[in-house]
C-alpha cells in the first residue's frame, strides 16, 4: 500500500515540477540582455476543470500523456479515485504514466465497470475537444514545399505554431538554399524584421529540453546556416542544452553533430562541445554501421583531433572496406585530407577502386580526389594516369574549362599527363577565341612550370598564339598579371616583343618594386638573367636596376656525402670547388675543371696557368625530386631554364639526385658519379664496374 501511494506521489511531484506554478522566465532570444521575469497565473492543476480555456496550453506542453483529474470520480470504502484523461502526449523524454494494474485500493467488479464506463465516456470528449482545437502537426518538407520564402514559413508558424518548432527552422534553411546570394540576403533582412521570429525563437528555446535529439541538432544547424550570429542566447542556449543531452546522442546524431560543429565558428561552448563529441565518437566508434556516417563523422572530426582517435577511425574504415561502395571509395581522399590523416592502406584501396570505376566519374569527384591528394601529399602515379588518360580518351566531350581547371591540378601535384597536354594544345590553337585574360595566365603557368613546351611539335604555333592573346588584354592587364605571364614566358625560353616593352617601363617596374612581395624582385632578376644570357635580339641593351637578393642555401646532408664521393673519386678536396655563387645569382653545389674532352681532372692550383680555351667548367647540381616532374626524368621549368642558362655560361651540368644518392653505398656511389663526371671515350663502362675508387 505504501510503496502505491509513494508511486503516485512522485508521479504528482513529477508533474508539479513540469508545470511551475509560480513564475516564467522570458528571454530575449537575439538579445544580449538581461532577462525580463514575467509571472503566470495560471496553474494547470488547480484550473483543469475550466478545459477551454486552458486547453492550448496544455496542448502545447503535452501529448499522449496521462494527467490526473480529481473533479470527477468515484468513492470506494471512503477514498477518492483519481480517474486519468488522456491528452497530447507529453513532450519530455521522462514521459509520465499511470498503471492501471497499481491502484490505490482494490475495487469490486461493478465498481470496475462502473470506472472503465467513467474513462472512456471522459475519453471521448476529450478527444473531440482535441479534434476541433489541435492545429494539424506540419513537417519541414511539407514546409518547404509549400513555402516559398522564408517569411512565408514565418507567417505560418504564427497562424497555428506546432510542435517541434525545428521544423520551420529547418523548412527556411532548405528554402534558402534554392535562392540565390542576393535573394538570400534580402530574404534574411526579412526573416529578421518579421513579427513572428522573436517569438519562434523563444519557443525554440522552450523546447531545446524537451524535443527529441535529433530535431534539436538539426535546429542548430538551420540556425547557424541561416546567418543568426553565434553569440546570441538563442544560439549559446542551443548549444548548452546540446552539451547537456549529449549522450541521447545515437548514430544518426553522430553525422548531424559533426556538421553543425563544422559550421561553427570557435567558442568556449563549441569547444566544450566538440570535446564531447571526440570522447562520444571515441567511445561509440565500433559500434557505428554505416559507411557513409563513419566517412562524415571522420571528416569533421578536426585536423587536431588526437592521433589515437584518427587512428582508431582509420582502423574502423579498413575493417568496412569490404562494404565500401565506389561513391564511399571516392569519397574517402577527401575524408582523409579533411582529418589531415594520411592513411596509404585506404589510399592505395580506393585508388584501386576508383581506377576500376573511372568511366563516367563526375567531374567533381576527379577535382576532390586530385586536390586531396595534394593536401596528403599522396604520390599515386597509376592513379593520376589513369584520370589522365580518361579525360584524353573523352576528351571531345569536356568543356575547354574543365579540362585547363584537371591540368591545373596535375601541375599543383607536378604530375606531366603528356597526351592530356598535347591535346589541349592543340585545341588552343585551332581556336584561339576561347581565350580570355584569367584561361591565359594558367594556362602559362601550366605549361612552362611542367616543361612541356620542351620540343614540342607545336610549340612555335603554341606560344605565338598564346603571345597574340597576351597582347589583346595589355590595356586592362594589371602588372603583376603581366610579370607572371612574362616569367612564364622566360622559362619557355620565348620573348614577345609587346608583353616585355610594356613590362620593362620604369614606372612599372618602380610599381613591382615598391610591393613588399619578394616574389615580383625573384621573377624581375629572372626577366634579367634571360635578356643577358638567352637569345633575346631585340631586348639585349635594356639594364634593370634590382635589389640584390639572398643567397641560395645548400642541402648539407647530401652535399657533405658528396663531397666525401667526389673527395675519393678525385684524390682530395683540392679538384672541385663547394658551394659556388654564381653571376645572375645562380648557385651551384660543386664545380669541377677539365679538360675539353672531359677525360682529365684539373687541380684548383694550375687551374690558373691553364689557358681557358682549353678547361671545361663542370656544374655538379644536388637536385631534389621535386625539380623533376612526377614519375619522371623531365625536368621542370625552373631547372630547365637553370641548365640552360649554365651552359650559355660555359658549364658542363650533371645532374645528382638526392634520393637516389642516399640510397647508395659508397662505392657505388662512387661508381655512380664517375660515370657522370667522365666522358664515355675516357672510361668506358666495363672499365667502370671494376676499377678501383680507392
Amino acid at each position: 500500500m505504501n510503496n502505491k501511494a509513494g508511486s503516485f506521489f512522485w508521479n504528482l511531484r513529477q508533474f508539479s515540477t513540469l508545470v511551475s506554478t509560480s513564475r516564467t522566465m522570458r528571454l530575449c532570444c537575439l538579445g544580449l540582455c538581461k532577462p525580463k521575469i514575467v509571472h503566470s497565473n495560471w496553474n494547470i492543476l488547480n484550473n483543469f476543470h475550466n478545459r477551454m480555456q486552458s486547453t492550448d496550453i496544455i496542448r502545447y506542453l503535452f501529448q499522449d500523456a496521462f494527467i490526473f483529474k480529481s473533479d470527477v470520480g468515484f468513492q470506494t470504502k471512503g477514498i477518492s479515485t483519481l480517474t486519468a484523461l488522456r491528452i497530447e502526449r507529453l513532450l519530455y523524454a521522462k514521459r509520465l504514466f499511470f498503471d492501471s494494474k497499481q491502484s490505490l485500493v482494490p475495487v469490486d467488479k461493478s465498481d470496475d465497470e462502473l470506472k472503465k464506463v467513467n474513462l472512456n465516456h471522459e475519453v471521448s470528449n476529450e478527444d473531440v475537444l482535441t479534434k476541433e482545437t489541435k492545429p494539424n502537426r506540419i513537417s519541414s518538407r511539407k514546409l518547404s514545399e509549400e513555402c516559398n520564402s522564408l517569411s512565408d514559413v514565418l507567417d505560418a508558424f504564427s497562424k497555428a505554431p506546432t510542435f517541434p518548432s525545428s521544423n520551420y527552422f529547418t523548412a527556411m534553411w532548405t528554402i534558402a538554399k534554392r535562392l540565390s546570394d542576393d535573394q538570400k540576403r534580402f530574404e534574411k533582412r526579412l526573416m529578421f524584421s518579421h513579427p513572428a521570429f522573436n517569438q519562434l525563437c523563444e519557443h525554440m528555446m522552450r523546447e531545446a529540453k524537451i524535443m527529441q535529439y535529433k530535431y534539436l541538432l538539426f535546429s542548430l544547424h538551420a540556425i547557424v546556416k541561416l546567418g543568426i550570429p553565434q553569440n546570441t542566447i538563442l544560439v549559446q542556449t542551443l548549444l548548452r542544452v546540446t552539451q547537456e543531452r549529449i549522450n541521447e546522442c545515437d548514430e544518426i546524431c553522430l553525422s548531424v553533430l559533426s556538421t553543425v560543429l563544422e559550421a561553427m565558428e570557435p567558442c568556449k561552448n563549441v569547444h566544450v562541445l566538440r570535446t564531447g563529441f571526440r570522447i562520444l565518437v571515441d567511445q561509440q566508434v565500433w559500434k557505428i554501421e554505416d559507411v557513409f556516417t563513419l566517412q562524415v563523422v571522420m571528416k569533421y572530426i578536426g585536423k587536431d583531433a588526437p592521433i589515437a582517435l584518427k587512428r582508431k577511425l582509420e582502423m574502423k574504415a579498413l575493417r568496412e572496406l569490404d562494404r565500401f561502395s565506389v561513391l564511399n571509395s571516392q569519397h574517402m581522399f577527401e575524408v582523409l585530407a579533411a582529418m589531415n590523416h594520411r592513411s596509404l592502406i585506404l589510399l592505395d584501396e580506393c585508388s584501386k577502386v576508383v581506377l576500376d570505376n573511372i568511366h563516367g566519374c563526375p567531374l567533381r569527384i576527379m577535382i576532390n580526389i586530385l586536390q586531396s591528394c595534394k593536401d596528403l601529399q599522396y604520390h599515386n602515379l597509376d592513379l593520376f594516369k589513369g584520370l589522365a588518360d580518361y579525360v584524353a580518351a573523352t576528351f571531345d566531350i569536356w568543356k575547354f574549362r574543365k579540362v585547363l581547371f584537371i591540368l591545373i591540378l596535375f601541375e599543383n601535384l607536378g604530375f606531366r599527363p603528356v597526351g592530356l597536354m598535347d591535346l589541349f594544345m592543340k585545341r588552343i590553337v585551332e581556336d584561339p577565341e576561347s581565350l580570355n585574360m584569367k584561361n591565359i595566365l594558367s594556362i602559362l603557368h601550366t605549361y612552362s612550370s611542367l616543361n612541356h613546351v620542351y620540343k614540342c611539335q607545336n610549340k612555335e604555333q603554341f606560344v605565338e598564339v598564346m603571345a597574340s592573346a597576351l597582347t589583346g588584354y595589355l590595356h586592362t592587364i594589371s602588372s603583376e598579371n603581366l610579370l607572371d605571364a612574362v616569367y612564364s614566358f622566360c622559362l619557355m625560353n620565348y620573348f614577345p616583343l609587346a608583353p616585355f616593352n610594356q613590362l620593362l617601363q620604369k614606372d612599372i617596374i618602380s610599381e613591382l618594386l615598391t610591393s613588399d612581395d619578394m616574389k615580383n624582385a625573384y621573377k624581375l632578376h629572372t626577366l634579367d638573367t634571360c635578356l643577358k644570357l638567352d637569345d633575346t635580339v631585340f631586348l639585349k641593351d635594356i639594364a634593370l636596376s634590382l635589389p640584390q637578393l639572398p643567397r641560395e642555401l645548400p642541402s648539407s646532408h647530401t652535399n657533405a656525402k658528396v663531397a666525401e664521393v667526389l673527395s675519393r673519386l678525385l684524390g682530395g678536396e683540392g679538384h672541385f670547388s663547394k658551394d659556388v655563387h654564381l653571376p645572375h645569382n645562380y648557385h651551384i653545389d660543386f664545380e669541377i675543371r677539365m679538360d675539353t674532352n672531359r677525360n682529365q681532372v684539373l687541380p684548383l692550383s694550375d687551374v690558373d696557368t691553364t689557358s681557358a680555351t682549353d678547361i671545361q667548367r663542370v656544374a655538379v647540381l644536388c637536385v631534389s625530386r621535386s625539380a623533376y616532374c612526377l614519375g619522371s626524368s623531365h625536368p621542370r621549368g625552373f631547372l630547365a631554364m637553370k641548365m640552360r642558362h649554365l651552359n650559355a655560361m660555359g658549364f658542363h651540368v650533371i645532374l645528382v639526385n638526392n634520393w637516389e644518392m642516399d640510397k647508395l653505398e659508397m662505392e657505388d656511389a662512387v661508381t655512380f658519379l664517375k660515370t657522370k663526371i667522365y666522358s664515355v671515350e675516357a672510361l668506358p663502362v666495363a672499365a667502370v664496374n671494376v676499377q678501383s675508387t680507392q
